[in-house]
Formats: C-alpha cells, structure tokens, sequence
C-alpha cells in the first residue's frame, strides 16, 4: 500500500514539475516573441507582423492563468477556475477583441492607400521559429497531458495549435510578400490574424464563464 501511495505521489510530482515548466517556457516565450515581433513589425511597417507580436503578448496573459491554475491544482486538484483565472479569462478576451478590431482597421487603410510594407523578412524568421517551438510545446502538452490524463493541459495544448496557426498564416503572408511585392498581402496577413484573435476571444470568454471550451474546438 506504502508503495502505490509513493508511485502516485511521484507521479503527481512529476506532472505538476512538467506542467509548471511548459507553462513558464510558453509564458517567456511568448513575451520575447512579442517583443520582437513588435519592434520588427514597427521598424518594417508590418501590419501582420506587428499584430502577431501584440497576440503574443495577449498569449501571455492566458499563460499566466495556465499557470496560476496549475500551481492551484497542485494544492487542491481542481481544474475549475476560480476568480484569478476567470478574470484572466476576461482580461484576454477583451484583449483579442481589442486586437482584431485595431487590425482590421489599419488593414482597411492600408488597403485604401495602397501601403506596402519596406520587407517581410522578419516575418519569414519570427513565423518559422515560431512553427517549430510551437509544435514542439504542443507535443509535449499534449504527451504529459495524456499520461497523466488532464484535461486543463490537453485544453491548454489546443490553444497552442491555434498559436501555431497564426503562425503559419504569418509565414504564408511574409513569404507571399516577399516573392510578389504585393501590399495586399500583408493586410491580408493581419485580416487573418484579427479572425483568429476574434475567434480566441470569444473562447476566452467561453471559458470564463464555465463552458466547456477548448481553442482547438467548441463551447458548449
């Protein structure tokens, strides 16, 4: 009996030490991609490079819920929000409004002026780096997750895939860019970042008031 209470014991230790660490790489991950993205979408007039530094720093915002909610599990066990992470929740679904409605606007400028970025280049690398250290957060959320069958961290993986979505229209909209000069493509680019924020929002908002919501799928 003394045996299986260790095992277990251990094995909740394990979870909680790598869902704790894939929380905190996801929440500084996301601030240095911000940062970045940001600074570069500003410097080259990238609207969509520029929004998907914004969404980043939104991200953060959600990581730090995840993490709140992990350290409360650790606790007690439960994977309901409580009052932090539900604010959390409302806090980053006005965020990705907020978002969404700032780039649709520059968007429709731009497309008006006929604007063009000075290079998408930083898009190209900032999206392809993203890809991969996204596709690597989501295989190993959702393999922890599994094995220690917890939902909050499946749920928190899907929310990584829609991150790496963005991504890949980012890189789709820079690489088109880049290879036609065409303007529109950027402002595309940003559209498809405001839907996506649009559609995180709504989850966000989902989820705070109790429905069973993942980003990769349905409220209900």
């Amino acid at each position: 009996m003394d045996t299986v209470l260790f095992d277990l014991d251990r094995g909740r230790s394990t979870f909680y030490r790598w869902a704790t660490s894939l929380a905190l790489i996801t929440i500084f991950y996301n601030l240095l991609e911000g940062l970045v993205s940001v600074v570069f979408g500003f410097e080259d007039g990238t609207v969509a490079l520029f929004g998907f530094g914004v969404d980043s720093f939104v991200e953060v915002i959600s990581g730090v819920g995840i993490w709140h909610m992990i350290r409360r599990m650790k606790q007690n066990g439960n994977e309901s929000n409580d009052r932090f992470e539900k604010t959390a929740l409302k806090v980053t679904g006005t965020s990705f409004y907020i978002l969404a409605a700032g780039l649709i606007i520059i968007s429709l400028i731009n497309l008006y002026e006929g604007y063009k970025p000075k290079t998408t280049l930083w898009g190209i690398i900032i999206a392809s780096i993203s890809i991969i250290s996204m596709w690597t957060l989501i295989h190993y959320k959702v393999k922890i997750g599994r094995r220690f069958n917890s939902q909050a961290l499946l749920a928190d993986a899907a929310c990584t895939k829609t991150c790496l979505y963005l991504s890949i229209v980012l890189l789709i909209a820079s690489v088109g860019y880049e290879l036609t000069d065409i303007g529109l493509l950027d402002s595309l680019g940003a559209a498809g970042i405001a839907a996506f924020s649009i559609k995180k929002g709504t989850e966000s908002f989902g989820k705070a008031k109790g429905k069973s919501c993942c980003c990769g799928g349905t409220c209900s």
